[in-house]
């Protein structure tokens, strides 16, 4: 790399800003992300998903980058260090996701639709019960309901006992953030495998109906089962990924509809439009922008003069295609009647999100609910003024504030 990178900002405030400069840029282009380290940022669509794709672009960081040292960079432990379907190249990725995915197949996931909505139908039970206690008080909805809507359903799915659920939920969702001090970033890091551990030893003092402890008994017919690390791994991997996109996914719709009456009411009006709903929220507000990370094993030639080198980092931009005016005309403009909407939301080839199926009925079920039990639903604040999540990858706020108005 000759370009001096550019040094991604970590505050959340510049994320979309700064993905347009860098599409408009080249095929890919240096950045520095956090501890001095350079990678190639990709956020052209077309280049992304040729990348995904391509047999000298690798997952596995063990075996394809030459620099790679166990903990070195406690940030990027979940993405990097980690050993699961997440963190490895076939065939070591589908045995990992062949162990996860059967709990995770379109019947089973549609099988929990009574779930979701016994969970959705209780957060707003409370927030009902709040309003009328405190009428016109502000509530944080993202803590209130966008945040706990997909965690418990995950926490739920994997068995995570309540007493455990405060600390590894707090843990996973500040796995995400790239403003952390060095310091801060080991103690998340350590916290992280801490409530791993707990519950794993949970699980094998008590199993239980829960895939926790299906996982502790995964098999394959060879008698291939996880080991410990893996164990650890996927379970850090599908209880952190398995929440934060879909609160994302709430959070930006519940503004985007305040923002767009008109279109709130046409999804109010005919059900199906819900699903319009929530893919071009993803697309105009991708959950996560950058996701390390990726290793080149051979020269790739990009052309416009831009060669990624054997050996060097690679960060797929996955939200920068969604806002990319070739790709999506007027790509500010939320629009649910979007025609031949494009994003990569939910990435693409053989790593494409297990969980995307989860996220959208977990939004499908908790929008049409929160508008239709509170009508007079409106932010508290400024959009303008809302806190973004301080990162590079994830892209939420921090916190939502709504008056609420009474309930249904």
């Amino acid at each position: 790399m000759t370009v001096a990178p550019a040094v991604l900002d970590t505050t959340g405030l510049l994320m979309y800003e700064q993905a347009d400069k860098l599409r408009a840029a080249g095929p890919a282009v240096p950045v520095e992300m956090l501890d001095g380290l350079v990678a190639w940022s990709v956020s052209r669509g077309d280049v992304a998903k040729r990348l995904l794709v391509h047999p000298d672009v690798s997952k596995d960081a063990r075996r394809s980058w030459p620099d790679y040292r166990p903990g070195a960079y406690p940030w990027l432990t979940a993405w990097v260090d980690v050993v699961s379907m997440f963190t490895s190249d076939d065939p070591d990725h589908k045995r990992l996701k062949d162990l996860v995915a059967r709990a995770f197949t379109p019947r089973r996931i549609e099988a929990m639709r009574p779930a979701v909505e016994a969970i959705v139908t209780d957060l707003l039970d409370g927030l009902a019960a709040r309003e009328a206690g405190a009428p016109g008080q502000a509530v944080d909805l993202r803590s209130a309901f966008s945040f706990p809507v997909p965690t418990r359903v995950i926490c739920d799915l994997f068995g995570v006992p309540a007493e455990q659920r405060p600390k590894m939920l707090s843990v996973m969702d500040s796995v995400l953030d790239t403003s952390s001090s060095p310091e801060r970033a080991a103690q998340i890091r350590d916290d992280m495998f801490a409530v791993m551990h707990t519950l794993i030893a949970t699980k094998r003092a008590e199993p239980g109906d829960d895939m926790t402890s299906v996982l502790l008994d995964a098999r394959e017919e060879d008698g291939d089962r996880l080991s410990e690390e893996e164990l650890i791994s996927t379970l850090i991997l599908m209880i952190g990924a398995g929440s934060e996109t879909a609160v994302s996914m709430i959070d930006h719709a519940v503004v985007e509809l305040l923002a767009n009456p008109g279109q709130l009411a046409a999804a109010l009006a005919d059900p199906a439009r819900w699903d319009d709903v929530v893919e071009e929220t993803i697309r105009k507000h991708p959950p996560i922008m950058h996701l390390p990370l990726r290793y080149a094993t051979a020269d790739i030639d990009l052309g416009e003069g831009v060669t990624i080198r054997k050996g060097d980092l690679v960060l797929i931009a996955f939200g920068a295609h969604g806002r990319d005016p070739e790709a999506n005309p007027e790509p500010d403009r939320f629009d649910i009647d979007r025609a031949d909407r494009q994003h990569l939301a939910f990435g693409h080839g053989i790593h494409f999100c297990l969980g995307a199926p989860l996220a959208r009925l977990e939004g499908r079920v908790a929008l049409p609910a929160l508008f239709t039990r509170f009508p007079e639903l409106r932010l508290a604040t400024r959009v303008e003024d809302l806190p973004p999540q301080p990162s590079f990858m994830g892209n939420d706020y921090r916190e939502l504030p709504v008056l609420l108005g009474p309930a249904r």
